[in-house]
This record gives structure tokens, C-alpha cells and sequence, in this order.
């Protein structure tokens, strides 16, 4: 039997696994990684279909940021099928709905479910940001504004496909992740997205690929260069992968009882793989025009109600 070739590494995952290395032997553990960052950075969780543990992956790398002294706050941007409470055990009686109406203020909605990471649960509160006039639109960014000083990361766990609101995150954030498994349908599907994404800005995006349930790092990377030369090919795009996450049953376990992975099995065999992710999301050659970007929530929020309000009118 002829063994099999794999094919040769391109120079952005060797510079990346150079930089893994670095970042693994500082003593800092993240290398300093908060002095690297300028104002919040908001971050879009994407992928082209569901069950390929999408919230998961946001739920996790929230955690694994949170154990370098960030403070993150997820947003749950999955309009029909939200569930970062569930994957938390927690149940929060208020969403981003009741800031919108006045009813509260987003200190009242905000849930910690850790010391340093906290819940903005959405609701039906996304949808409404696109119909409020600019006088209300300020005055809301105004009440959000104050997560500007109480957080470093926010994370968009947004609906999985294409719809018109997951492609407004996407272009409204600092960076986007999309996030696939080894299966064909999610393989096809993640290509799609890119596609939706490169067709909407012209190629003006700043996004990267996740592999996630692969069996190991030869099965992901293989996956991965599928979506990279197909990206090449036909949208003349070469989307950087970030890295997969290995299938672990610890996930699966950590999901029935609704307790995140790092929460309640840190030493997993997958939970190396969160830590490497959010390191290698927080490499600033990950991000070109990262020192372009404000990284300011009121910035994401304009850049939010804009894209919903323009696809709204079409």
C-alpha cells in the first residue's frame, strides 16, 4: 500500500505554528496578549450549517480568553435557535429586547456565568436595532457604550448559514471565524459563507478558518486546504486557517451537562486546542488591518445597525 503524502504546509501555518511556540514558552503564559490589544474587539462565530458545535466553539475560546485576564462577553446573535444559556445551565430572564425598549439597562441583562466572562443574551433585540431611527440609535449605543470599559472580547454567536443578519455581523465585526467539520455537506457549505462574504465586500474581509470534530491535525488540515484552494480558485481569496479543534466525547458529555468543556474538564484532550485558537486569533499577523481598526462596541454597533437597515430596505 502506497502511504500517504500529505501536502506540503503553507508559510502562514508554519509562521503561526512559530509564533504557538513563542506565545506556549512566555512566561505570561498569553504573551502579553491584553498589552496587544487596542480597545474591544468584536469577533462574528460563523458556519455554513448547523451541529458542527458552532456555540461551542464560542463558549469555549470565551473561556480559554478569559484564563489569559480578558474579559469576554458573548453575544448571543442566533436569532431563532440561541442556546449559549443552555451550554451555561443558566437561565437569564432578560435579553438585548429589553434595553432597546428602555425596560432595562444592559448592566441589568448582563449575566456573568464566570469571573471574567459574561452573557449578553439577543433575543429579538438584534432585529429591533435596524428599524430605531438615528436619535435612538444613539441613545442605545450610548447604554451599551459603558462594555467598552468592562470588556476586551465580544463574541457573536450568530445563526448558522447565510441569512441577511449573519452576513451583517460578519462585516460589522474587527474579524469573523468560520467554523466546519470534516463532513461534506459542512465542508460545501462553509464555502458557501466565504463565498456570501467575499461577493458582499469584495474580498475586503478579515475571517478565518476553524476544523472542528477532526480526528486529528492531518484530518483537519486536509479539510482545510479544500476550503483554502477552493477560495483561491474561484473568489481569487486565501482565507487563513487558524487551527481545528480534535473531537473529544469530553464536549459531548460537557453538553448534557450543561457545563462548558474548560469549565468542567479543563485537561481534556480537545482543551489545548481552545487555548491554541484563542492565541492564534489574538496574533496580530492574523489581522492585517487590525492596527486600522477602533475596536470600540459604539464603532460595531453603527457598523451593525447599518448593514441590517441596508439589507432591510432591498
Amino acid at each position: 500500500m502506497n502511504p500517504i503524502i500529505m501536502p506540503a504546509m503553507p508559510a502562514h501555518v508554519n509562521d503561526q505554528a512559530t509564533v504557538l511556540r513563542g506565545l506556549v514558552s512566555d512566561k505570561k503564559g498569553f504573551g502579553g496578549l491584553k498589552d496587544r490589544m487596542a480597545g474591544m474587539k468584536s469577533i462574528s462565530i460563523l458556519s455554513g450549517k448547523g451541529g458542527v458545535g458552532k456555540s461551542n466553539v464560542a463558549v469555549n475560546l470565551a473561556l480559554a480568553l478569559a484564563e489569559s485576564g480578558l474579559k469576554v462577553a458573548i453575544l448571543d446573535a442566533d436569532l431563532g435557535l440561541a442556546n449559549i444559556d443552555i451550554l451555561f445551565g443558566v437561565i437569564p430572564k432578560f435579553n438585548l429586547g429589553h434595553v432597546l425598549r428602555g425596560d432595562k439597562d444592559l448592566s441589568e441583562i448582563l449575566f456573568k456565568v464566570g469571573e471574567r466572562v459574561s452573557i449578553i443574551p439577543g433575543g429579538a433585540g438584534l432585529r429591533e436595532l435596524a428599524d430605531l431611527d438615528d436619535q435612538r440609535q444613539s441613545w442605545i449605543i450610548s447604554r451599551l457604550s459603558f462594555l467598552n470599559d468592562e470588556t476586551d472580547v465580544l463574541l457573536l454567536d450568530t445563526s448558522a448559514g447565510i441569512h441577511k443578519n449573519v452576513l451583517a455581523f460578519a462585516m460589522s465585526s474587527d474579524f469573523s471565524i468560520i467554523i466546519t467539520t470534516p463532513e461534506p455537506t459542512a465542508i460545501r457549505d462553509s464555502y458557501s459563507v466565504l463565498k456570501s462574504l467575499c461577493q458582499a465586500t469584495d474580498g475586503n474581509i478579515n475571517i478565518g478558518l476553524v476544523v472542528n470534530m477532526a480526528v486529528d491535525e492531518k484530518e483537519a488540515f486536509m479539510v482545510a486546504e479544500r476550503i483554502i484552494s477552493a477560495g483561491e480558485q474561484f473568489l481569487d481569496f486565501r482565507i487563513p486557517y487558524f487551527g481545528c479543534i480534535i473531537w473529544d466525547s469530553a464536549i459531548r458529555e460537557s453538553v448534557k451537562r450543561r457545563k462548558p468543556l474548560l469549565l468542567g474538564n479543563a485537561e481534556s484532550i480537545s482543551a489545548p486546542y481552545f487555548r491554541k485558537l484563542a492565541k492564534t486569533i489574538f496574533d496580530p499577523s492574523c489581522d492585517p488591518q487590525a492596527s486600522d481598526k477602533k475596536g470600540k462596541l459604539d464603532t460595531f454597533l453603527l457598523r451593525l445597525a447599518r448593514k441590517i437597515g441596508d439589507k432591510e430596505k432591498r
